[in-house]
């Protein structure tokens, strides 16, 4: 939880465990243990680069909210909106054009975005 906290912001994670029910309570374990707990805590890339790697991979997969919520992410990791770019221009060449076209929409809207209030006190 400190990772993920650390990279989403406290006031992401609090909305996100505010809603967990008994439906998706070990779903939340899981991603949290798995995902938080033992990939993103790894040490052997940086946040940095994982926060690339996993653009890269949502915008290929079409996975247009989770990549909105890791774009803001790089507030806290580290990437530049330049290594948005260059994880998107892979995406292009890697898992076709139609893909990076919809994550650099994606991008840009988020990248216009002000900065949440709450994610400043995060910092």
């Amino acid at each position: 939880m400190k990772t993920r906290r650390a990279i989403l912001g406290d006031a992401h994670v609090d909305r996100a465990t505010a809603g967990i029910t008994d439906l998706d309570r070990d779903f939340q374990t899981l991603i949290t243990e798995s995902a938080w707990g033992t990939v993103w805590s790894n040490e052997t890339i940086s946040s940095r680069e994982r926060s690339m790697i996993t653009i890269a991979l949502l915008a290929a997969l079409g996975h247009t909210d989770e990549l909105a919520m890791h774009i803001r992410a790089t507030r806290k990791t580290g990437a530049r909106p330049e290594d948005i770019r260059e994880a998107l221009l892979h995406v292009a060449i890697y898992a076709g054009v139609p893909a990076a076209n919809v994550a650099f929409k994606v991008a840009k809207q988020v990248l216009a975005e002000e900065p949440d209030p709450a994610e400043s006190r995060d910092r």
